[in-house]
Order: C-alpha cells, then sequence, then structure tokens
C-alpha cells in the first residue's frame, strides 16, 4: 500500500482537491481521520469517490465507541457501494482523552475492536447476527449486498498489534521511528505466529506523521501540532524508548485536554519531533520512510503532511519514489 491520510480540517471541497491530487501522484489509498471537532470522515470520502476513480478509500482509523459497530459496519458498506467497491475499514479503540470529553468511557479497548470487525465481516457476508459482548446486536442485518472490504487495525499497544496480525487484513501502525516499528515487528510476528493460512497475506503498513517542506524549519514547525497530540497520548514505554520526559509529556497532555492547544504546541521540544514524526526537506523525509520500510510492508503518509498540503503530498510522493529506489 502506497497510502495517504487527510486530516478533515478544511473545507470538504478542499479536501476533494487533495484527494484527485493523491490519486494523480499514485496514491492507491486514503484515510480520512475521524474526530468529532472536524468534518466528518465519511462525507468527504463519499465526495472524494465521486471525483476519483481507483484510489481506495476509508476511515482511517474510526472507532466503535462514539457509533453502535452495526452502525459503523453499514457506513463503511454504504461507501462502499458509492466508490465501486474501493472501501477499506481502518478501525481502532480510539483516542482516550477525546472519548472522555464525549463523556465515553473506552471500555475493554481489544475485545471492542476485535469483535467490531468480527461482526463487521459477518454482516458483510450476508449473515444475520445476534452478538453478546462489548456491546449488544440482536437478529441485525443488512437489506443490501456488500462485497469483501478490507479491515486494517489502527494499532500501538503490544496486545493490539498482535490481535491486528492474528485476525486483521492489516495493522496501521502509528508510529514514526525505526526504533518503534523494530519492537512492533517483533509483536506483530507473535501475532502472525497464530494466524490461521486461510486469512491469507497480512499487511504491516507504517501509518507515519510526515511533514514535508522545500525548507527544513517549516516542515518542522508544521509537525508541532501532531506530535503534541502524539506525546500527550503516549505510554511511558514509548516515552522511555525515545528519552522523553514523563513529566513534560503529562504537562502537553494535560494542555490538550483542558483546550490550551497554543502552550501544548510550544512545550514539543525537537527531540519529541524526531521520535514521533518524519519531518524535514524531500531527501530527509526520503531517508526516513526507506528507514521504516526496513521493519513495514507499507507506507501510509499522515497528517500533517506539510505547511502546504497539496505541495506536500508531491513532495511525498517524490520522496516515496526515492525511498522504493534505495
Amino acid at each position: 500500500m502506497r497510502g495517504i491520510e487527510l486530516m478533515p480540517e478544511e473545507p470538504v471541497s478542499d479536501l476533494v482537491t487533495l484527494g484527485e491530487r493523491a490519486e494523480e501522484e499514485g496514491f492507491d489509498t486514503l484515510f480520512a481521520s475521524s474526530h468529532y471537532n472536524n468534518r466528518d470522515p465519511f462525507t468527504v470520502l463519499s465526495r472524494v469517490a465521486d471525483a476519483t476513480e481507483d484510489i481506495r478509500l476509508g476511515p482511517g482509523v474510526v472507532n466503535p465507541y462514539e457509533s453502535h459497530p452495526v452502525t459503523l459496519a453499514s457506513r463503511v458498506a454504504t461507501l462502499d457501494e458509492a466508490s465501486d467497491g474501493r472501501a477499506v475499514l481502518g478501525v481502532g479503540a480510539g483516542d482516550r482523552s477525546t472519548l472522555r470529553n464525549l463523556g465515553i468511557d473506552r471500555d475493554r479497548p481489544l475485545r471492542r475492536v476485535l469483535e467490531t470487525m468480527k461482526v463487521s465481516q459477518r454482516l458483510w457476508a450476508g449473515e444475520r447476527v445476534t452478538h453478546e459482548g462489548t456491546f449488544t446486536a440482536r437478529d441485525a442485518g443488512l437489506n443490501y449486498d456488500v462485497g469483501e472490504i478490507p479491515v486494517y487495525v489502527g494499532a500501538q499497544g503490544p496486545h493490539m498489534l498482535r490481535m491486528s496480525a492474528k485476525h486483521a487484513d492489516g495493522a496501521l501502525v502509528n508510529a514514526s521511528h525505526p526504533r518503534d516499528f523494530d519492537w512492533a515487528s517483533d509483536r506483530i510476528e507473535e501475532g502472525l505466529a497464530e494466524r490461521p493460512d486461510e486469512r491469507g497475506e497480512f499487511d504491516f503498513a507504517a501509518y507515519a506523521c510526515v511533514s514535508v517542506a522545500e525548507d527544513e524549519d517549516e516542515a518542522r514547525e508544521a509537525a508541532r501540532p501532531p506530535v503534541a497530540f502524539v506525546v500527550g497520548g503516549t505510554a511511558e514505554p514509548v516515552l522511555d524508548r525515545h528519552g522523553i520526559d514523563h513529566e513534560l509529556a503529562e504537562e502537553i497532555g494535560g494542555n490538550i485536554e483542558s483546550g490550551e492547544f497554543a502552550a501544548a504546541f510550544e512545550a514539543v521540544t525537537p527531540a519529541m519531533i524526531d521520535a514521533f514524526c518524519i519531518a524535514g526537506t524531500p531527501e530527509t523525509v526520503a531517508d526516513r520512510i526507506a528507514a521504516v520500510l526496513d521493519y513495514a510492508d507499507s507506507f501510509v503518509a499522515g497528517s500533517p503532511l506539510g505547511p502546504d498540503r497539496e505541495k506536500a503530498i508531491s513532495l511525498i510522493a517524490a520522496a516515496f519514489d526515492r525511498a522504493r529506489r534505495r
């Protein structure tokens, strides 16, 4: 997969233009991130589907708490129909602090994601489903035909990584540094050891924060907001892996949760940007992508992409080509 993520922060018409540019630049999969405070990803993806021909489209990643998993399965199936079979589901546990803002308890995230995936696949296969687990469904079914839809699990922790390798079509591994992918690859291998042969091949996809510009300082400055959000929600063992101060990370997370975004972004250090984003010139980004692909099968360039997102799509495409040739 040669993928790209769009964060629906801009008007839908602008996002459609970016989707068209992504297809023109050779990206084969486009994910739209899902956060309640941005535009609805399914609306964006449906509009991009109308404007494109071949690129696969899906939420990346949507959580099965804000919407009932059966409803979510139907929304993805509708996107698949609207795009002539190009849908892909990226599903994950969601951001704990964001769900807390909505009064939602992220209960048993591993089971919730696994059950969502399994129930969705049964619904898409035309079954009527009764399910009692982390959610309830009684004699649920879709009254329209659905094809096979690939499911990628957004994963970072050890248990979600192992589960994705055992059960899903792929994993969207939320990291940007080779050190993290080295660690994640071992967890993926543990899950693959238990994967039934009939599930077919598994796609270990790097889902990396990328910020690229001709000017390195501009690229790194644009990386501050997403890096702040990553740092604020990162587990202590990952912080330790990169030598990130726990107290500063906690301070950034607290500022984000209380809406003090400027303070959170200002507190991001150069070491945090190095650890949690591929940021810099096209040459720097190409080197970093190549290092990640020593571990991953596929690569998805995630937000912010750069200070100029339309130009960044072209720069990332060129960087990706250079990385593949190395």
